[in-house]
């Protein structure tokens, strides 16, 4: 497993922690080396804009992973989850 597919593998992780009812899409390569990921539930999408490090380093640093945290946080809360 590459480094960019370990990130996926932990933001996946990290987000069925926070709401296992959640799906998401992770495009296959970033973008300005930025990954757009959408987050669905129900009827409702909302997308969260990741930076192509803090994916490499998700799961690895920890305050990575507490601001990845924090930003899902709030996005679920746009979906009512």
């Amino acid at each position: 497993m590459d480094d960019i597919e370990a990130g996926k593998a932990a933001f996946s992780k990290l987000l069925a922690e926070l709401d296992p009812e959640v799906q998401t899409v992770i495009p296959a390569r970033a973008t300005d080396d930025r990954f757009l990921i959408a987050l669905s539930k129900g009827g409702g999408r909302v997308f969260i804009t990741i930076d192509e490090d803090d994916l490499l380093d998700l799961g690895v640093d920890d305050d990575v992973t507490a601001e990845v945290r924090e930003r899902l946080e709030e996005a679920l809360l746009g979906l009512g989850g």
